[in-house]
């Protein structure tokens, strides 16, 4: 265990499961404290970093401690966007302890290993430290700024307060909409990967992504929409019930994380479909509203769309980087 210049403060690695729920306890106050309606559990925290590629949480997860009680965590995570390899880094303090210099002192082991891992990988592309906060995250932005990262891209999280008087959407003519059976699974992973390509900053799709989507504690696949046009996907949305986190924000909210057309069925109404589609699910589940996150630069006209399907503006998120 290394002792922080910080008098009470000491840090150390993940060691097991258990500490998820320290993480996930932080998250959460920490969310709280900001205004953010995220909650994260400790099951999906556990599957999110046991199942991501070029990822050891037992050495790439750090916690703070004061008192042997988490107050804090850091998170190192590598990947290849677009022509770049990305090394970022993320945490979260809980509100008691922050301007005490822990998130500063976070921030700078984090990018220690990732100076570690980035001697030992033969890196093609460009390299640059990477970050993404929600705005509302306290002191976030001013302490990566002051760290050198500077804001490149922008985001928006979306609402639909309503799931009523959902507009009409027909599919277009040849797809259809089949109810996800577990031998589809690999057929919607590959289409979807293969849609964000066009995407700034994508990453490819690896096999732990694969592991770890269809190890989510909330899945239901069906809730997704997927259209078929014979045997090919043509477009999806993977949708969500996250049920603890609408049982402590006492909201019932569906989320559509993923919405994704393959370019030969791109510009004839399909997004707007499987939206809608997706939509009349969750308020058939019970749920009376959504939400999705979307790129403000996204080439395909996202952003328009998701207005024009009654989304709105509800929180604003902003990717840094700094050069290596």
């Amino acid at each position: 265990m290394t002792t922080s210049t910080l008098p009470g403060v000491t840090y150390r690695l993940l060691r097991d499961a258990a500490d998820y729920e320290h993480m996930a306890d932080i998250f959460r106050a920490a969310n709280a404290a900001d205004g953010i309606e995220w909650v994260m559990d400790a099951a999906t925290l556990r599957v999110e970093h046991e199942h991501r590629a070029d990822h050891d949480p037992r050495r790439d997860v750090v916690l703070a401690e004061v008192d042997d009680r988490p107050v804090a965590y850091g998170v190192a995570t590598r990947e290849i966007q677009g022509d770049v390899a990305v090394y970022s880094t993320g945490g979260r303090v809980r509100p008691d302890f922050r301007r005490r210099g822990i998130g500063r002192s976070l921030l700078r082991r984090n990018e220690a290993r990732l100076r570690e891992i980035a001697a030992i990988k033969a890196d093609t592309s460009d390299r640059a430290f990477g970050s993404w906060i929600l705005d509302d995250e306290g002191g976030a932005a001013a302490l990566l700024t002051s760290e050198g990262y500077e804001a490149v891209r922008f985001g928006f999280g979306m609402l639909r307060p309503t799931l009523d008087d959902l507009p009409h959407a027909a599919l277009p003519d040849g797809l259809d909409l089949h109810p996800v059976k577990p031998e589809d699974h690999r057929a919607i992973f590959d289409a979807d990967n293969e849609a964000f390509r066009d995407s700034w900053g994508h990453g490819e799709a690896t096999e732990e992504d694969f592991i770890g989507i269809f190890a989510r504690p909330d899945l239901d696949t069906s809730l997704w929409r997927v259209a078929w046009d014979g045997t090919e996907v043509a477009g999806s949305v993977q949708v969500e019930i996250a049920r603890m986190e609408n049982a402590a924000l006492g909201v019932r909210r569906g989320w559509l994380h993923r919405v994704s057309v393959r370019r030969p069925w791109r510009r004839r109404g399909l997004a707007s479909a499987l939206i809608v589609s997706a939509l009349a699910g969750l308020r058939d589940a019970g749920m009376t509203e959504a939400m999705l996150g979307v790129d403000t630069e996204n080439p395909s006209g996202a952003l328009h769309l998701y207005e024009s399907l009654g989304f709105g503006v509800r929180e604003h998120a902003t990717t840094y980087r700094k050069a290596w």
